[in-house]
């Protein structure tokens, strides 16, 4: 098989959504696994390599840009890249705010421009963000907006971002995430313009080494009482999200780009209008 036929799905972050979404996109194609470490790659690259697909991986930091380029020069030598999944994160048990936004916000933001410029005509991507985005408060037109469309290097800089404005944790995942999806939107204009498109889901609690983190961590009680007052009533499986995935990367969703999907079994829902409701002081 000659090199320009052969098609890339670039998956970032080698966790089980990433996996899940690639096993429903990639039959017939070449995925490129790329995580902060080269034992999370190899581990998932060897479940995927023995399911049949044909698979190699890389070690990437999302936060670095000389680290994203070598990813997509190491992606672009197998063949055009005409899939980009991009689940990795850290969360809020697991970093502090500077981090959080570093990795979260600002490297989201850099993997959306640097792909942007080499995925193919038809290809397609999706990022994984959070329910939690879909809980912070709203902000200012201007807000949404420089999440949206600052230039990258200056995304740190913002005043809405800086430390005396971002407290907590929490607080640093809530406003990554909600500028996650608002900068796909920003970025399918200038994706559609090469016939690509891009998406993000927000999923809520998902049954991941990472939830488990959290069900553990100093949230576990709430995490606990969002799941038994979902609408749902529990949690999510990667594969759900994978459904999804696979939906917005296909045929099926051509005419979705720049949209947020929220799939959180209900607990936005009960956040804003049932008995996950903050109570008035």
């Amino acid at each position: 098989m000659e090199k320009k036929s052969i098609s890339v799905v670039v998956v970032i972050g080698a966790g089980s959504i990433g996996q899940a979404i690639a096993r429903r996109v990639s039959a017939g194609k070449h995925i490129l696994l790329a995580d902060l470490r080269q034992e999370n790659s190899n581990a998932a690259a060897k479940t995927l390599s023995e399911a049949g697909f044909d698979v190699s991986t890389a070690i990437v930091d999302v936060s670095s840009r000389e680290s994203v380029l070598a990813l997509i020069e190491t992606a672009t030598a197998i063949g055009g890249i005409t899939g980009l999944i991009h689940a990795a994160g850290v969360s809020p048990s697991q970093a502090s705010p500077s981090t959080i936004l570093k990795v979260d916000l600002y490297g989201t933001a850099l993997i959306l421009e640097e792909f942007g410029k080499v995925i193919q005509s038809g290809g397609s991507g999706v990022v994984i963000a959070s329910q939690s985005g879909h809980r912070l408060p709203a902000l200012t037109p201007e807000q949404d907006k420089a999440l949206a469309t600052t230039p990258v290097e200056q995304l740190l800089s913002l005043p809405l971002v800086q430390p005396d404005q971002v407290k907590d944790s929490l607080h640093a995942y809530q406003l990554s995430k909600r500028g996650n999806s608002l900068r796909v939107m920003a970025e399918a204009v200038k994706w559609g313009k090469r016939g690509a498109r891009i998406n993000t889901i927000s999923p809520g609690i998902i049954i991941t080494p990472l939830a488990k983190d959290e069900l553990s961590g100093p949230r576990g009680d709430g995490y606990r009482r969002m799941i038994n007052l979902s609408a749902v009533g529990r949690a999510g499986t990667p594969d759900e999200v994978g459904a999804v995935g696979a939906l917005l990367m296909g045929q099926d969703g051509a005419f979705i780009t720049g949209s947020d999907f929220l799939m959180d079994g209900g607990v936005t829902s009960a956040y804003l209008y049932g008995e996950l409701a903050p109570k008035a002081e």
